[in-house]
């Protein structure tokens, strides 16, 4: 069965996303989530590709809305946001979110600098308008965040344009999760282990649920990472996750609801760093002796040699034998195999034992 993983593939050097079997082996799908720290600035938005392409993401996303289909006039901001914004003429996310909307327009130019320069563009929407305008400009995949993981509405939308979607879960019950892909027929599904807190306290991660997702409903599953630090994502991609997304900043200390829980160009570089290592580390999972280690394996291991001088013709006892390095005769367990043998030769004390020496 195909399942859908998200994966860099050169071809007449473009980026594609691409269906893979399970077994594909590839790379985890490295997401710089730069979201609204543009703070509604296309220059700020532009200058956040261009790092987060030198910082080694395969792919941006971004978050595309119309504030006045996404939230009412008088819907409160949650904590994070209204202790990260610094700004006290912000008195609702209305007022928050209209502040730093991009037009249409502008996702439009982002995404040909995404092209220019050879990286994913990827968006999030948040109304069904913007969904449609994003399908409209032939987006690569759908980013479903988790506030609207169950908003069967959008999803069925989104599902008839048989675009792979990235859906994120957190806050949801796995029976929700179940509810959301009941409705998701047409689009392959990638599930995004996320817990909903900006930053994440580590008793709250769970991480081990994103293995239950994948066991429980058979996809590709990936985490949205919004914890402190690489180890989280470093853990995920060793666990398995295919998808790892972090928050991406220019500047932590920008005024903005997302910029202090975000990583910067050179903490991104450093969490994609970690992860091809842990990638590099994680191997085939074939147990067999290393090219690195067969050196260490001839001085290291021990043979079968002669405990005295083995004369001609007489026939080996089991004191006759002892087990020393180096490891390049007789392994061990052939000590038994050897007692009762007549030497054809003389043995010296020291002296690899081998099968031509004995009858």
């Amino acid at each position: 069965m195909k399942r859908i993983l998200f994966i860099r593939e050169s071809e007449s050097d473009s980026v594609l996303i691409k269906s893979v079997l399970e077994e594909d082996r590839s790379p985890a799908y490295l997401i710089a989530e730069i979201g609204v720290n543009h703070n509604g600035s296309l220059e700020l938005a532009l200058k956040s590709i261009e790092a987060a392409k030198s910082a080694g993401a395969d792919a941006v996303k971004f978050q595309t809305f119309r504030t006045e289909n996404l939230v009412t006039k008088y819907a409160q901001m949650a904590e994070y946001q209204s202790e990260n914004l610094n700004d006290h003429t912000s008195q609702n996310q209305f007022d928050m979110l209209k502040k730093i909307e991009l037009s249409f327009n502008d996702f439009i130019i982002l995404q040909k600098k995404c092209l220019d320069l050879d990286i994913d563009f990827l968006s999030t929407p948040f109304d069904e308008e913007s969904a449609e305008f994003l399908h409209s400009i032939n987006i690569n995949a759908f980013k479903i965040g988790s506030g609207d993981m169950n908003n069967i509405p959008l999803l069925k939308k989104i599902s008839a344009y048989k675009t792979p979607i990235l859906l994120s879960t957190g806050m949801a019950t796995l029976e929700e999760v179940r509810e959301s892909l009941a409705v998701i027929t047409e689009s392959p599904v990638a599930l995004l282990h996320c817990t909903s807190d900006y930053p994440a306290p580590l008793a709250d991660v769970n991480l081990l649920a994103m293995k239950t997702m994948q066991n429980e409903f058979g996809t590709v599953v990936g985490y949205s990472d919004h914890t402190d630090g690489v180890e989280v994502s470093v853990a995920a991609v060793s666990l398995g996750a295919k998808i790892i997304e972090k928050h991406f900043t220019l500047d932590k200390s920008l005024p903005g609801p997302d910029h202090k829980a975000s990583m910067t160009p050179e903490q991104f570089t450093n969490l994609v760093r970690s992860i091809r290592n842990v990638e590099l580390a994680l191997g085939d999972g074939i147990k067999r002796c290393m090219p690195s280690e067969e050196n260490t394996k001839l001085v290291a291991r021990k043979s079968i040699v002669a405990a005295r001088q083995i004369h001609s013709g007489e026939f080996i006892t089991a004191k006759d034998l002892k087990v020393k390095r180096p490891g390049n005769g007789l392994a061990p367990k052939h000590i038994d195999d050897l007692v009762g043998k007549m030497a054809k030769e003389s043995i010296d004390m020291d002296q690899l034992v081998l099968w031509d020496d004995v009858e």
